[in-house]
């Protein structure tokens, strides 16, 4: 499920909002997606819109759209067509400039293509609008989390290790978190801790050498930001072991130092 939510970028969603609409509905692309395409924070970009829409006398709130965070909170967020994404980017770097310009031209394209839609059956219309329902609603599932694995990951600026990681995540049994790494050969059980497996060192975790109680130097496994979504749609998956008073519910919080596994 992950996996086939992972696929579903945000260009496939423009694609999929053009097909729907047929060549009558104008591009637009989201501050979201020009975040992303960027790597710029969001806030910024809406910032960097809201200026260029008040410096061109642009009424903004008529651009202004709504989404849901991965808090179930009614965030806002922009929409643009082509001629105000350019002239958006154009106080932008080359690279950055070069990335959004060309992803508008792969949207085009594919807004030309759906004009065979007037000619088809209405059998076969109503699977498309079947089809079109299911990625809207895999859509609005990757957002949130996407959403969610980036709110967790900012947490890792003093790196985390796995088990302080799914403190976060309600109804980890903890006391089986890093067993259930070893069971899967994430991890390798050492006599003084644990270590990462080769094959995902510097991928999923890196390692912290530090002094234990008798001085002994021990490696302590710590999480990178790609681990902790890993380890996160791992969670989602229901593939971690859970506590037994565990209600149920698949969310992520901070839990309280001194709240143990069951």
């Amino acid at each position: 499920m992950r996996k086939h939510l992972a696929g579903l970028t945000s260009e496939e969603d423009s694609m999929n909002q053009l097909i729907t609409a047929g060549n009558t509905q104008q591009l637009t692309m989201s501050s979201r997606e020009i975040a992303e395409l960027t790597g710029k924070r969001h806030p910024d970009v809406k910032r960097d819109i809201e200026v260029m829409l008040k410096a061109l006398e642009r009424d903004v709130s008529s651009f202004a759209h709504t989404y849901f965070d991965s808090m179930n909170r009614k965030q806002a967020e922009y929409r643009l067509d082509r001629e105000l994404t350019e002239t958006l980017v154009t106080g932008y770097s080359i690279p950055l400039r070069h990335r959004v310009i060309k992803r508008l031209h792969e949207l085009e394209q594919r807004k030309a293509a759906p004009g065979w839609l007037e000619n088809l059956s209405p059998q076969a219309k109503v699977v498309i609008e079947d089809l079109n329902s299911q990625v809207n609603h895999y859509r609005q599932e990757t957002d949130r989390l996407n959403a969610v694995c980036n709110d967790l990951a900012e947490n890792l600026k003093a790196g985390l290790t796995p088990v302080e990681f799914c403190r976060m995540l309600n109804g980890v049994n903890l006391n089986r978190v890093q067993a259930v790494l070893v069971e899967r050969k994430r991890l390798l059980k050492t006599q003084h801790g644990y270590r990462s497996a080769a094959a995902y060192r510097d991928k999923l975790f890196t390692e912290r050498r530090y002094l234990n109680k008798e001085d002994r130097p021990c490696e302590k496994v710590i999480l990178t930001q790609k681990g902790a979504k890993w380890l996160y749609s791992q969670y989602e998956q229901g593939q971690l072991e859970m506590r037994k008073d565990w209600d149920g519910n698949y969310t992520h919080m901070l839990f309280d130092n001194e709240e143990k596994a069951a």
